[in-house]
């Protein structure tokens, strides 16, 4: 694989588990059905940890393609910033999105 698939394939991988908590109704993604609306907190930690498994995507598609570079305190900063910016379609589909029924 490329460096440019690699690449786009973490975006992608972001994109869709950034939303992924807002969209679904389960706990933990594929567990359980909740009983009426998840609440917010579950929903910030489903983010966290799909914010981590998308991170670990990249760790393992970087070390395949050649050396790791180390990361500092800036580098989550900015990608947990982005991660929630990515998660602001879901967002605003759950929550700010009126339906009629």
């Amino acid at each position: 694989m490329s460096i440019t698939a690699s690449i786009w394939l973490v975006i992608l991988a972001a994109l869709v588990a950034a939303n992924l908590p807002f969209i679904n109704q389960r706990l933990a993604i594929a567990g359980p059905v909740m009983a009426g609306r998840k609440p917010m907190w579950v929903r910030l930690i489903e983010m966290l940890v799909l914010y981590l498994l998308v991170g670990g995507l990249g760790y393992l598609l970087e070390r395949r393609a050649g050396q790791v570079s180390p990361q500092g305190w800036e580098f989550y900063a900015i990608t947990g910033t982005l991660f929630l910016t990515l998660a602001f379609p879901g967002f605003v589909y759950r929550y700010l999105v009126h339906r009629r029924d």
